[in-house]
């Protein structure tokens, strides 16, 4: 926290190749930070740290408005076509505790496709991976992103129908986090409302924490 009167919050995006993680940071911060498109193999094959403007009219804290600053680590994907889980563990592990060691992580973010069904083999193994970065209290810490979701609106799912029809592996998934997942438009994710109100689900997340950070120091 920069000030009274402002407040940042850091994000770490994880996931599959392909399900959108790059795409889904650059929305977050209103940004094009991270390379993002389509590609056979896995686009990302470093971290990467991005940071927002000073945002208004989000944050209120002791009756005050406060702008808000996000700071989203764009990660390798897992399974990845180049890197080894031991790689990809260990350059995340490093920046994590390179950018976020002093002031703390809020939230991991799992990136899903909302037009892909989650079958228990693909969860598992980044599942893990988020188990062993963040430790036994990862699940405070994590929320679902559901990219494409303007897909499934177009095949006639609501966020209602969406989850009543669902895999029992993704509502387990939405169940061990407490429920705390977002839907994300990438038609409509670079236009301002829209990104708005995927930050103020975030803040509310957050909140729900009482505003704890998980703590990087060093390696493990």
């Amino acid at each position: 926290m920069a000030d009274s009167n402002e407040m940042t919050i850091n994000l770490v995006v994880l996931g599959k190749t392909q399900t959108g993680k790059s795409a889904a940071g650059n929305s977050l911060l209103g940004s094009a930070d991270f390379e993002s498109r389509l590609c056979p193999s896995s686009v990302t094959t470093r971290c990467s740290l991005g940071r927002s403007g000073r945002i208004s009219g989000l944050l209120r804290r002791n009756g005050c408005e406060s702008a808000l600053r996000v700071r989203v680590l764009d990660t390798p994907s897992y399974p990845h076509s180049a890197l080894s889980k031991q790689q990809v563990r260990d350059t995340v592990r490093a920046a994590l505790a390179q950018h976020f060691g002093e002031e703390g992580l809020h939230l991991a973010l799992l990136v899903l496709r909302a037009d892909l069904p989650l079958c228990p083999d693909e969860s598992h193994d980044t599942v893990q991976l988020i188990q062993e970065l963040l430790g036994p209290t990862w699940k405070d810490f994590t929320a679902v992103l559901l990219t494409r979701a303007d897909k499934a609106e177009e095949a006639g799912y609501s966020e209602e129908t969406y989850l009543h029809s669902a895999s029992s592996t993704l509502l387990s998934l939405l169940s061990s986090v407490q429920h705390k997942y977002i839907f994300l438009d990438n038609h409509n994710s670079t236009i301002k409302e829209e990104r708005n109100i995927v930050l103020r689900k975030l803040l509310n997340f957050i909140q729900r924490n009482n505003y704890q950070v998980l703590l990087k120091h060093s390696k493990e």
